[in-house]
C-alpha cells in the first residue's frame, strides 16, 4: 500500500512538471501574438482590442487574437475567468469587468500558476475517488492576502464553454455558502482566548452526552471525561464547546464571528456570497451553542480562508486581494499573543490528532478539521455531508493559508479522511515548489500549549481580580473551573 501511494505522489509530481514547464511556454505567449499579428490589419479601427487577462508572473489566461477570445490555459482557473461571448463577458471576471476589457485594458490577477495547478489536480482527483459532487480549494498568501489559488469542481474549458452547462461555471469558492462544522471552533476558542474567558489549560467537565439546553448534545470522538480547553480542539468535542461558551453573552461571540468576516460581503472583482449569522438578539442558548461548532450559520470558502488567516496572520484580518491593483486593508481582531496561542493549539490538534492525514513527514502545520450534515428542505440529512478543513503552514512560522470544502462524497466525507488529505497534497506542492526543507527540531505542542495556558491563567486571573477590585463585591468571574 505504502508502494502505490508514493507511486501515485510519483505520477503526481511528474504531471505537475508538466504542468509548470507548459506554464513556462505560455508566459511566451504575449510576444508571441505580438509577432505573429503585428503586421495585420485590425478589423475596427475604432473599437480597441479586448484586453488580455494575466496572472501574476504575466502567463496569460485570456486574450485576445485575430481568431478571437483565446483560453491558452484551457481550464486553468476557468471558474474565475469566465468566458466571453458574442455580445461580450458571460461568466467570470469576462463579465465583470467586461467594460475595462472591452476598453482594452489588461487585468493582472494574484493567481500563481504552479499553485493553481496543484491545487486544482488534487481537488480533482479526490472529488472523483468519493464520487463528490462538488468541491473547492482556496489558497491565500498570509502577509498580502493575495488569492494564489481559487480551485473549483466541477469545471470547464472556457474555449468551449457552449457545451457545458451554468452548473459547471460557478466560481463556489466564492458563492457557494455551507455550514463549516467544527472548524469554526477554532475561532470560537480565540474569540473566548481574546476575551480573557478562558486559557489554553482551563479544565472542563465533558461528558460523552450532556443535555442542553432541551436536547442532548453528543459527541463523537471518544475521549477523557475531563478535557482542557486545547484539547476540546483536538477531540473536536461538541460538550465541551457547550461549556466553553456558557454564560458568555451573545454580542460577544456574535461581534467576534463579525471582526473574523462572517456574515460579511468580501469586496472583490466578480460576485461573492455573505453567508449568514443571524442577529444576537435572535440567538438561543441552543442556537450560540451550534453556531460555536459550525451549525446554524454559512460561509464561503472564501470568508473561511479569510478568517483562518487571522489566526496564522498574527491576528490582523487581510481583506482577500484577486488583484494586485486592490487596495490592501486591514484591521486587528486577535491580540498578537492570543493568536500565536492559537497557533500552536491548532499545531498540537495535528500532531496529536491527524498528523499523517494533514501534513508530511518533517513539515508541520496547524489546522482544523469539519464534518457537517448538509440541510436539505429544512432537515439535515443523514447521508449528505459537507467534508472541511482550514490551516496554515509552516506553523512555526506561517506563509500560507487554505482551506478545503468537499460537498456530497459517497464515502470518505469526515473532514480528516477527504478534506486534510486534499490540504496536505497541496502543501506538500507548494513546499517543493519553494525548495523548503524539513524541520530540524518540530515546533513545540502540547508542552508548549500547557505553558502558555498557565502563563495566560495567571495574566487571566490578574485582570479578573483588578476587575472585581473595581467592579466591588458583586463582581465575579465568568467561567468556574
Amino acid at each position: 500500500m505504502f508502494q502505490g501511494s508514493h507511486q501515485a505522489r510519483q505520477r503526481r509530481r511528474v504531471r505537475l512538471m508538466w504542468t509548470a514547464a507548459f506554464l513556462a511556454f505560455t508566459s511566451l505567449l504575449p510576444a508571441f501574438f505580438k509577432l505573429s499579428w503585428a503586421g495585420e490589419p485590425r478589423v475596427n479601427a475604432v473599437t480597441p482590442t479586448r484586453g488580455a487577462i494575466r496572472l501574476m508572473d504575466g502567463t496569460l489566461v485570456a486574450v485576445h487574437t485575430a481568431q478571437g477570445r483565446q483560453y491558452p490555459l484551457g481550464p486553468m482557473a476557468a471558474n474565475v475567468v469566465g468566458f466571453l461571448g458574442a455580445d461580450g463577458g458571460l461568466e467570470g471576471l469576462e463579465r465583470t469587468l467586461n467594460a475595462e476589457l472591452a476598453q482594452g485594458k489588461s487585468q493582472t490577477l494574484t493567481l500563481n500558476g504552479t499553485i493553481q495547478a496543484a491545487a486544482e489536480q488534487v481537488l480533482e482527483e479526490a472529488v472523483k475517488r468519493v464520487e463528490a459532487a462538488s468541491g473547492s480549494v482556496v489558497v491565500m498568501d498570509r502577509h498580502t492576502g493575495h488569492l494564489l489559488a481559487v480551485a473549483n469542481w466541477p469545471t470547464f474549458d472556457p474555449g468551449a464553454w457552449a457545451g457545458t452547462v451554468p452548473a459547471q461555471w460557478r466560481n463556489r469558492a466564492f458563492v457557494d455558502e455551507y455550514e463549516p462544522g467544527s472548524v469554526i471552533k477554532a475561532l470560537t476558542v480565540a474569540a473566548l482566548l481574546e476575551e480573557n474567558l478562558t486559557s489554553p489549560a482551563q479544565v472542563y467537565e465533558t461528558p460523552m452526552r450532556r443535555p442542553y439546553a432541551g436536547t442532548v448534545i453528543n459527541d463523537l470522538v471518544p475521549h477523557p471525561s475531563v478535557l482542557r480547553t486545547w484539547e476540546i480542539l483536538r477531540y473536536s468535542s461538541n460538550v465541551g464547546m457547550t461549556r466553553l461558551i456558557e454564560n458568555v453573552p451573545p454580542m460577544t461571540l456574535h461581534r467576534a464571528f463579525q471582526a473574523f468576516g462572517l456574515g460579511l460581503a468580501v469586496e472583490l472583482p466578480g460576485p461573492t456570497a455573505n453567508g449568514s449569522l443571524a442577529a444576537p438578539d435572535r440567538w438561543t442558548p441552543l442556537t450560540q451553542a451550534t453556531m460555536s461548532f459550525g451549525q446554524g450559520l454559512s460561509v464561503t470558502n472564501l470568508q473561511m480562508a479569510a478568517a483562518f488567516n487571522v489566526i496564522a496572520n498574527d491576528g490582523v484580518y487581510i481583506a482577500p486581494r484577486l488583484s494586485p491593483d486592490q487596495p490592501r486593508r486591514t484591521r486587528r481582531v486577535l491580540r498578537p499573543d492570543v493568536a500565536r496561542t492559537m497557533q500552536r493549539l491548532l499545531h498540537a490538534v495535528i500532531d496529536e490528532g491527524i498528523q499523517s492525514r494533514a501534513e508530511l513527514p518533517g513539515y508541520h502545520v496547524g489546522g482544523k478539521t469539519g464534518t457537517a450534515q448538509v440541510a436539505i428542505g429544512g432537515r439535515y440529512s443523514s447521508e449528505v455531508f459537507t467534508s472541511t478543513f482550514a490551516g496554515f503552514f509552516p506553523a512555526e512560522q506561517p506563509r500560507y493559508t487554505v482551506t478545503v470544502m468537499v460537498r456530497g462524497a459517497k464515502r470518505e466525507y469526515q473532514g480528516s479522511q477527504l478534506a486534510a488529505p486534499i490540504f496536505r497534497d497541496i502543501t506538500a506542492y507548494i513546499l517543493s515548489m519553494n525548495g523548503a526543507l524539513p524541520a530540524l527540531i518540530p515546533p513545540p505542542t502540547t508542552h508548549e500549549a500547557d505553558e502558555v495556558g498557565a502563563q495566560s491563567d495567571r495574566a487571566a486571573e490578574r485582570s479578573a481580580r483588578a476587575s472585581r477590585e473595581a467592579a466591588g463585591p458583586e463582581a465575579g468571574p465568568v467561567h468556574g473551573p
